[in-house]
């Protein structure tokens, strides 16, 4: 495989993630029009739940963590 064929497949990988994480935080109860919104926040939370750690795992019970922390700290992006 070519340098320029894995760099492709990087970006469709992370735009499957985008998607996933949107519909995670979906079914978390965020509201459709504040999705983008709600991926940012849970991208910035990241780091404020799990530390600055690099080498910090980042599996189902963390992402639980950052979800609950999104719905206690900016609980206008969920519904009610």
């Amino acid at each position: 495989m070519k340098n320029s064929d894995f760099d492709l497949e990087i970006e469709e990988l992370a735009l499957q993630l985008t998607d996933m994480l949107s519909a995670t935080l979906y079914f978390a109860g965020v509201q459709e029009d504040k999705l983008k919104e709600a991926s940012d926040a849970y991208i910035d939370a990241i780091d404020i739940v799990l530390g600055d750690d690099d080498e910090a795992e980042m599996g189902v019970e963390e992402i639980i963590k950052i979800v609950k922390y999104l719905k206690q700290n900016q609980p206008d992006l969920f519904f009610n």
